[in-house]
C-alpha cells in the first residue's frame, strides 16, 4: 500500500536539470543524479565516492525501451569513470548510497544483485549488463535491512524520473480495464501515470493501412524487432506488458492504422476512455 511521502531534493548548482540529490529526510538512504556532461562537477560531491549501487540510464538508437546498466562499487565514481570511457549509450547516472557511507562491499553486491533481478522482473528497461550478479552470503537480519533500503531507493529513483522498479499494472479491479478491438486485434489494458499499458497476451493486427503515420509504423517494427510483438496465428501477440506514451499510440499500434485511442479504448460496458476520464 502506497503512503504519503515527503522527499527533499537539493540542487547543488541551482539548476533543476543538472545535479540533484534526493532523500526522504528520516531515512538512511540517499540518491544523487547527474547528467553525463557533469562528471567534472559531480566529482566534488562527497557522496559519489561512497560505497553503493549505481544506475546508468540512456536509450538505444532504435529500441522500443530505454536502457540501464546496474553496478556497484566501493567508490562508485571510480567505476563510473571507467564506464564513461567504454559505454556510449548512457546520458544520466544515479548513485544510491547512505548519507554517512555505511555500506560494505558485500552490501553493495547484494543491492546490485537484487536490483538486477527486480529490473528484469519488472521489464521497463533493457538491461545492459552482460552477465548477472551472484548473490553474496549475508545474514538474514542484514538482508531485511537492505530490502528496506531498496524500498527507499525505489521511491527516490522514480521521483528523479526513473521508475525502474515500479510495477506496471496498477488496476485494482476490472472496472479500471479497457479493451480495443479491430480486425485481427483484441487488446486489454489500463490508463496509468506513465501512459497507456497494454497487457501481455493482447493481440495486434498484422496488416497496416496506407494512412498509418510513419512513427507508428516505426514503433511497430521496433516492438517486433525487440520481440515484444511476435506473430502467432496470423496476428501479433504481446509477449509482455508494454507502456505506450498515449492511448492513441497504443490503439494505432494495435489496429495498424491512425485512430483516436480515447474513443477506441472502451470498458466492459462499452463506455469510452474519453467518456470516463475526460468528461
Amino acid at each position: 500500500m502506497s503512503k504519503p511521502q515527503t522527499i527533499q531534493i537539493f540542487l547543488p548548482d541551482g539548476s533543476p536539470t543538472s545535479i540533484r540529490e534526493a532523500e526522504i529526510t528520516n531515512r538512511l538512504v540517499k540518491a544523487i543524479l547527474f547528467p553525463r556532461n557533469k562528471m567534472q562537477e559531480v566529482v566534488k560531491r562527497e557522496m559519489v565516492h561512497f560505497t553503493g549501487v549505481y544506475f546508468l540510464f540512456g536509450n538505444t538508437v532504435d529500441g522500443a525501451k530505454p536502457k540501464v546498466y546496474i553496478g556497484e562499487g566501493e567508490d562508485c565514481f571510480t567505476r563510473i569513470q571507467s564506464h564513461n570511457r567504454k559505454k556510449d549509450f548512457w546520458t544520466h547516472c544515479v548513485i544510491v548510497s547512505t548519507k554517512t557511507d555505511e555500506y560494505t562491499k558485500t552490501d553493495g553486491k547484494y543491492l546490485e544483485h537484487y536490483c538486477l533481478d527486480k529490473a528484469k522482473e519488472i521489464g521497463r528497461y533493457v538491461i545492459d549488463n552482460d552477465t548477472g550478479s551472484k548473490k553474496p552470503s549475508i545474514s538474514e537480519s542484514r538482508e531485511y535491512d537492505l530490502l528496506d533500503n531498496f524500498d527507499t531507493a525505489k521511491i527516490l529513483l522514480a521521483t528523479l524520473g526513473y521508475p525502474i522498479f515500479e510495477d506496471k499494472r496498477k488496476a485494482k479491479s476490472n472496472k479500471e480495464l479497457f479493451y480495443c478491438q479491430g480486425k485481427g486485434a483484441l487488446a486489454k489494458g489500463e490508463l496509468t501515470d506513465d501512459g497507456f499499458l497494454v497487457y501481455k497476451g493482447s493481440t495486434s493486427s498484422i496488416e497496416e493501412t496506407n494512412s498509418i503515420t510513419k512513427w507508428i509504423g516505426v514503433l511497430r517494427r521496433r516492438l517486433i524487432d525487440d520481440l515484444i510483438l511476435k506473430e502467432n496465428n496470423e496476428v501479433y501477440e504481446f509477449q509482455q506488458d508494454y507502456i505506450f506514451n498515449s492511448p492513441s499510440a497504443a490503439a494505432a499500434t494495435i489496429l495498424g492504422r491512425n485512430t483516436n485511442g480515447w474513443t477506441k479504448w472502451k470498458d466492459k460496458d462499452g463506455k469510452t476512455l474519453d467518456e470516463l476520464k475526460r468528461k
